[in-house]
């Protein structure tokens, strides 16, 4: 559904009002968001993208110019390969009722194996 717009503008009178009506500080403990901490402010705004019209495209657009193709982020390990790999039943059958990640905790034994062991 699509949202109803304004037909009117905002006088230049009633911007005035609401901007005199506005607090000079904001005190919100509950909010981690700090307006008052230029810090904070700058730390929030860091990876803002500014766009001027086009609507939600627009921005979808302006970030993803922003983005690395294959990158995850800074500090992130690149994604697992994705692979198909042949276990014995046994095994798969005592990784699988550890629960949910199991995959992960297989990964696990096997980086935990190659420490003591050149593969062939």
């Amino acid at each position: 559904m699509k949202r109803a717009t304004s037909s009117h503008k905002l006088s230049p009178e009633r911007i005035a009002a609401a901007i005199a009506a506005a607090p000079e500080q904001v005190n919100d403990p509950d909010c981690p968001y700090d307006p008052n901490d230029p810090k904070a402010v700058k730390a929030f705004w860091k990876n803002g993208v500014v766009v001027r019209g086009g609507g939600i495209a627009a921005v979808k657009a302006a970030l993803a110019e922003r983005r690395r193709p294959g990158q995850r982020g800074p500090g992130k390990r690149p994604p697992k390969e994705a692979i198909n790999i042949r276990l014995s039943p046994e095994v798969v059958e005592a990784f699988r009722a550890t629960g949910d990640g199991w995959q992960t905790r297989v990964d696990g034994a096997l980086k935990h194996w190659l420490k003591t062991h050149k593969p062939a």
